[in-house]
């Protein structure tokens, strides 16, 4: 699976993004809107992480897709 069918599914998605990151907010994921670099962001301000622990968590995440 490539990012673009996560940004194309993204509602489909959602789901799975808040049961990984529950500190993300409805308005969060409105403002993702499946995009990797919004994720990472928003990832990094709610837990306080770094960016790459942010980008490792992302990649982690996605390769379990």
């Amino acid at each position: 699976m490539n990012w673009d069918r996560i940004e194309g599914n993204w509602k489909q998605v959602t789901g799975k993004v808040k049961e990984q990151w529950g500190k993300l907010t409805d308005d969060d994921i409105k403002v993702i809107d499946g995009k990797q670099e919004q994720l990472v962001g928003r990832i990094q301000e709610r837990y306080g992480v770094a960016k790459d622990e942010a980008e490792k968590q992302v990649k982690d995440w996605f390769g379990r897709m």
